[in-house]
């Protein structure tokens, strides 16, 4: 069905990534590209001065590593760490990379976002792609 799925990762337990990422599975056309992304927030100027040396080296490993665990058992899946805003960078990474498809986790909304998450909703309304919201 799609060639190229983009899936963002949240790596804390408030998304239902593992769902995202069957839905991903079964839309996948045979031959197709599966890259999972974790997008990481920056740390405010101000706070960075506060940080030991090397500190950003080591975050970038432990999200590395903790993206490919999270997808471990999806074989031949791409794997991405990025810094930025995540609707933003998940936007800017799907028309960069030619993605046809973005499958996106929300979670259970609050009040201030109560159809979907702020990410999800960003990414709804600014990619110019098909995208599948799992919940």
């Amino acid at each position: 069905m799609y060639k190229n799925i983009l899936v963002p990762v949240s790596l804390d337990q408030e998304r239902n990534t593992p769902r995202a990422l069957e839905a991903a599975k079964v839309l996948l056309s045979a031959g197709g590209t599966l890259t999972a992304v974790y997008v990481d927030e920056p740390i405010p100027t101000f706070a960075t001065s506060y940080l030991p040396n090397g500190y950003e080296e080591e975050r970038r490993l432990g999200l590395t590593e903790g993206l490919k665990e999270a997808v471990a058992h999806v074989p031949g899946i791409t794997r991405e760490v990025l810094f930025g805003s995540p609707g933003q960078k998940i936007v800017e990474y799907a028309r960069d990379n030619d993605i046809d498809c973005i499958i996106v986790a929300s979670h259970r909304p609050g009040l201030q976002d109560y159809f979907l998450g702020s990410t999800a909703a960003r990414v709804v309304r600014h990619a110019s792609c098909a995208v599948h919201v799992v919940r």
